[in-house]
């Protein structure tokens, strides 16, 4: 299939149009704002449903209570939207729901403003609910790879029956780029939901989909088997990617688009004749500890970059596990470091 350009947001509703997807709910909020409307043209042309809500709070509800009949559905927001729909994420966790989440980060905390920012790490990773819960967490850096993991979070989401997270930022979705779109999924070979899904109970016993239950040994069951689950996906579905790391002294760690930035940054120090590479997270969760720390015994530095206040850079200091020093280098609020300044930073440090 050719190439084609698109704006990012638009590439990952036609990707999740392409996975399967036939029910968007979604209430406008810049920077995404373009996807909701994308899909309100595009899902009646397929056959599908879209559904502007009333607020972030009816969206995930309308979202919990269409995942329950087992089909491929879909929301996305931007920072302070998510927020509101924390509670429903964490009900649909328990249940046992398949969606896609997708947030295009913005500044914050509060309302911020619109330019892009990485703030909402410590949100997705952690658990922006309450509870016991993880959600599958995929940082794309491209228009492509935005593409390609909308494709995957609904295949995780169903393989494992957990939410998946698209977690994009403004830059990501306001750009475009050419991309390559999959063909559309024959929606007869989606994953069969039959022995758990509400599609009426005619002719056998009713399913009930709940994350209540007030006898606490059996909600401690209903954690344990949630834990299994997780135990599962960090085993197989870890996902990174390495640049130049092969004889790197010094290794930048970064995630979504400030890892792009950072390959730039890679390949100016190269030309300088400093062996510089990078390690970038594709699935923030499950996080990639291992192949982290196994560049722990062969460099010297580590230079972690972030649009935030250093919110990975947890994840990357537990992965190193205090072999190497950790250098740290940050702007917030939607402020996007160029190359140039990122390498003078790095700089900086080395010559410290």
């Amino acid at each position: 299939m050719a190439k084609v350009m698109v704006k990012g947001t638009e590439a990952i509703g036609e990707a999740a149009i392409r996975a399967g997807c036939r029910h968007f709910f979604g209430y406008p909020i810049t920077p995404q704002s373009e996807l909701p409307e994308y899909m309100s043209k595009r899902l009646p042309e397929v056959g599908g449903v879209f559904l502007q809500t009333e607020s972030e709070v009816a969206t995930v509800n309308m979202l919990y209570g269409a995942a329950c009949t087992g089909k491929r559905v879909m929301t996305s927001t931007s920072s302070p939207g998510f927020s509101l729909m924390m509670e429903g994420v964490s009900y649909m966790a328990c249940a046992k729901l398949p969606a896609v989440f997708v947030n295009v980060v913005r500044g914050g905390p509060g309302l911020g403003d619109i330019q892009p920012a990485q703030g909402d790490y410590w949100q997705a990773t952690k658990g922006g609910g309450h509870g016991d819960y993880r959600l599958i967490v995929l940082a794309p850096s491209t228009v492509q790879e935005a593409v390609d993991l909308t494709v995957l979070a609904f295949d995780l989401s169903d393989k494992y029956r957990t939410p998946a997270l698209i977690l994009a930022d403004g830059l990501l979705g306001q750009m475009m780029e050419p991309v390559e779109f999959p063909e559309f999924r024959d929606l007869s070979t989606l994953p069969d939901h039959s022995d758990w899904a509400l599609t009426g109970a005619k002719g056998r016993e009713p399913h009930i989909v709940t994350s209540f239950d007030i006898d606490p040994y059996n909600l401690e069951k209903m954690n344990l088997e949630l834990v299994e689950i997780y135990k599962e996906i960090e085993k197989n579905e870890v996902r990174w990617e390495e640049y130049r790391t092969e004889d790197a002294d010094i290794v930048i760690t970064a995630f979504g688009t400030v890892a792009r930035i950072a390959k730039s940054v890679v390949d100016m120090a190269r030309e300088d004749g400093l062996k510089v590479g990078l390690f970038r997270p594709i699935t923030v969760w499950p996080y990639p500890y291992e192949p982290l720390e196994k560049l722990a015994d062969k460099v010297e530095m580590f230079f972690d970059v972030e649009m935030n206040m250093g919110q990975m850079l947890e994840d990357v200091k537990l992965a190193v596990k205090g072999k190497k020093p950790i250098k740290f280098y940050s702007r917030m609020g939607g402020v996007v470091p160029t190359p140039n300044e990122i390498y003078d930073a790095l700089k900086k440090e080395i010559w410290r």
